[in-house]
């Protein structure tokens, strides 16, 4: 664990020991008797062996081994998430920009290559708005009733919630909003769509993909399905406007909605790092 304060259980432990140690034997052996008189079907079994009912009591340590066996979900730290996030959006937007530059130049040599940057440009008209904003709207309020109606679904986005999402702190969760949204659709919609070609068949197999890619890190075969219907919506609307900007925002902002939303949906609502 990296966080500078130990969890409650861990510091009780610490006090518990710390306190054991310092006792002297006479104080020892006088609450052992006093705590025969309370318990008086205390017995005494030999030294290697434990002593009758008391000691069916669950040690510190033991509590703790109990804890940390149950727990299914390996919770990320802040650090690695953040550096995951950057290293991986980064590479991602990297191939992007490759793609895009690299079928300009082919292009403009005369190749019978579609240029990329020119098929889907960084323009942004005022109508624009109103496409991010459906975007939005639609992609949320869907996840939100898949939330309630598809347990498999359900399960799979708090399972991989939990592990990415449990030790950040708030403005985190723009950082690991944006980052990806912005870079997943410079790749996807910015590059692998016009190379395919601007049109549906297209669009439904760039989304194949990217639903294919979002499987792992607690995420089953449902998520990939929604993440499927996402990228789908998110090309067609590409193809509409002929613009990254559109699913660029609204990539980020579904993205930071569903965040915030689990963040303050949790009982404890604490940031916990290990």
């Amino acid at each position: 664990m990296n966080s500078l304060y130990p969890p409650n259980y861990l510091r009780d432990f610490k006090l518990t020991e710390g306190f054991t140690s310092k006792s002297s034997p006479k104080r020892l052996r006088k609450a052992k008797e006093q705590q025969k008189i309370v318990n008086p079907q205390l017995t005494e079994g030999p030294p290697d062996e434990p002593n009758g009912p008391a000691d069916k009591k669950p040690s510190p340590v033991n509590s703790i081994n109990n804890l940390e066996s149950s727990a299914s979900i390996a919770i990320a730290s802040r650090s690695s998430v953040l550096q995951a996030c950057t290293v991986t959006s980064s590479l991602i937007a990297f191939g992007g920009v490759i793609i895009r530059q690299g079928s300009h130049l082919a292009s403009s040599q005369g190749w019978p290559i579609v240029d990329c940057s020119s098929e889907i440009s960084f323009n942004f008209e005022m109508w624009h708005l109103q496409l991010v904003a459906g975007l939005v709207i639609l992609i949320s309020s869907s996840r939100f009733l898949l939330l309630r109606t598809w347990s498999d679904f359900a399960e799979s986005s708090e399972a991989s919630n939990q592990q990415v999402l449990t030790s950040l702190q708030p403005l985190d969760y723009a950082f690991v909003a944006f980052l990806p949204g912005i870079s997943e659709e410079l790749f996807f919609r910015g590059a692998l769509l016009p190379l395919l070609g601007t049109n549906f068949i297209s669009a439904t197999a760039v989304a194949a993909l990217f639903g294919i890619l979002h499987l792992g890190n607690g995420r089953n075969f449902s998520f990939a399905i929604w993440a499927t219907f996402v990228g789908l919506a998110y090309g067609y609307a590409t193809i509409l406007s002929s613009s990254l900007i559109v699913p660029m925002a609204s990539h980020a902002i579904n993205n930071l909605i569903g965040g915030v939303i689990w963040r303050v949906s949790q009982p404890n609502n604490q940031n916990k790092e290990v």
